[in-house]
């Protein structure tokens, strides 16, 4: 049976909440952010083992409450960093060198389902790397704000909806590849949002698999009462 690891990068500070404590601890159903998506991430038995990165002030406590959980697989909680990419790069280097697939999932996105993980899975292991995304609604514009007011900004082309897709998480990718982007990525100082773009930027190929709206980011306040309604619905179809 080949290995397969979940990163879940834990140690942001969500200051956009609003909320007295980081988002990914806010309660969603009575338990933890980080701690509802690590169960649904768990839902998927070809995970092996999991590892969540998180404020070195919070490692202990997040490590009490992971061992609450009896996942039956290996959860290391280790340190992370100031960035997503430091927190997600501090977690590969924990991962055995016998893992086949790293894949990398937001605390924060507590309703992605089994059947999202398991194609981003399969579509890495016959491709290399994979990524949850779905189509773009509204009409993108491409500005430049150099030299303007603050809250303006100049549009400068219309961007084809059919050539954009919104990233989503899980991100999945053969260990040695992403491991690789890692290292190249701090070789050169490269910052990149998503480890897609550190992939992407050594000329390989990511593949999109379809995602859905209700796999959302909690991001703001409303994402909490739009998260709730989903897990109501998804509820209801059981």
């Amino acid at each position: 049976m080949s290995r397969i690891a979940a990163i879940v990068p834990a140690a942001g500070l969500g200051t956009r909440m609003g909320a007295e404590m980081p988002k990914q601890f806010l309660k969603l159903d009575g338990v933890p952010l980080v701690i509802f998506t690590v169960r649904r991430l768990a839902a998927c038995a070809a995970i092996t083992d999991f590892f969540i990165a998180a404020r070195a002030e919070e490692v202990a406590g997040l490590e009490a409450r992971v061992a609450q959980e009896k996942l039956g697989r290996p959860v290391s909680v280790v340190r992370g960093g100031d960035s997503r990419q430091e927190s997600v790069g501090n977690a590969l280097a924990k991962v055995s060198p016998d893992t086949e697939i790293v894949l990398v999932h937001d605390a924060v996105r507590p309703c992605v389902t089994r059947e999202q993980i398991e194609r981003v899975i399969a579509e890495a292991q016959a491709h290399g790397a994979a990524i949850l995304g779905i189509p773009a609604i509204d009409t993108i514009k491409e500005v430049r704000r150099t030299s303007l007011p603050e809250g303006v900004a100049l549009i400068t082309s219309t961007i084809p909806r059919e050539r954009i897709v919104q990233a989503q998480t899980p991100q999945a990718f053969s260990a040695a590849l992403l491991k690789e982007a890692f290292a190249r990525a701090q070789q050169d100082g490269v910052t990149a949002s998503d480890e897609a773009g550190l992939v992407e930027r050594m000329g390989r190929d990511v593949y999109v698999v379809l995602g859905s709206e209700r796999n959302l980011k909690i991001t703001r306040p409303a994402d909490m009462e739009l998260a709730r309604y989903y897990l109501d619905q998804e509820r209801m179809r059981k």
